[in-house]
């Protein structure tokens, strides 16, 4: 039976967490909690949801906004997704006061425009050796940002509070990015943001504990992941590149996502 669901149409901006990177369709195409999220949808409604992606892999904040709120403007979207600042807060100079400063701005803008709006939240990465250093400055972009939905009347999708993702197994091998359960547990979470019932009654809880590895398969985990993950990442930095340059946005305009029953 069809849900009463307002939103007609759905615009996400972001970077390579809302283009979907490691989680895939069945076209081999990146798909991603928004791509799973908007499916819920129009599954809920009954009736098809226009889809736009406008995220692109590696951004930081500032060129989301400058390179996204307009196109997703144009397109008159009935709610949008704000969701970056992951790629800032892993340099050293990143200020979550002025990253939230910028991301209110465009909150205010849609708002005005007369989109509802979803705020993303990035994950607790306490257990990271690497993005764990990141975690006091994410936690300040985070709180501004709940502050900011709080005076503008947006939604927050609480991925720092979703402790189910604080397991490894809900991560692609590079331990960057969610895999497809990791995307559908966030894609479960923008739903219940919006007031939604999660379509999973599990979708929030953790994972039964993993086997414990041995002192040497643990080494040749953190080993692999090293070789295969850390070293190319740090090599970008150093070359100042980014995993995005040349790419164009996932999914500049609408399409229809029909429902599947």
């Amino acid at each position: 039976m069809a849900e009463p669901i307002p939103w007609r149409s759905f615009v996400a901006l972001g970077d390579s967490n809302t283009e979907g990177l490691q989680d895939f369709d069945e076209s081999g195409r990146p798909a991603g909690w928004a791509d799973r999220f908007v499916q819920h949808l129009a599954d809920r409604a009954g009736t098809g949801i226009n889809y736009a992606n406008l995220a692109i892999r590696g951004r930081l904040l500032r060129p989301i906004l400058d390179e996204q709120v307009e196109p997703a403007l144009a397109l008159k979207p009935d709610l949008v997704s704000l969701w970056g600042g992951g790629n800032d807060l892993l340099r050293f100079g990143a200020d979550p006061d002025e990253m939230s400063a910028a991301m209110e701005t465009a909150v205010v803008r849609f708002r005005e425009a007369g989109a509802d709006v979803l705020i993303g939240l990035g994950v607790d990465a306490k257990d990271s050796p690497i993005i764990g250093l990141t975690r006091n400055r994410a936690a300040i972009f985070n709180l501004n940002l709940t502050s900011i939905a709080r005076r503008h009347g947006a939604h927050i999708i609480d991925g720092w509070s979703l402790a189910s993702l604080r397991d490894w197994r809900m991560w692609d091998d590079d331990r960057l990015h969610l895999n497809g359960a990791g995307h559908e547990r966030m894609a479960q979470a923008a739903l219940a943001a919006l007031g939604l019932a999660p379509d999973d009654p599990d979708w929030a809880t953790p994972l039964p504990p993993a086997p414990v590895l041995s002192r040497r398969e643990r080494f040749d985990w953190n080993y692999v992941w090293a070789r295969d993950h850390l070293l190319p990442w740090l090599g970008r930095r150093v070359r100042r590149t980014s995993s995005g340059a040349g790419r164009v946005p996932k999914q500049p305009d609408y399409r229809l996502v029909e429902p599947r029953n």
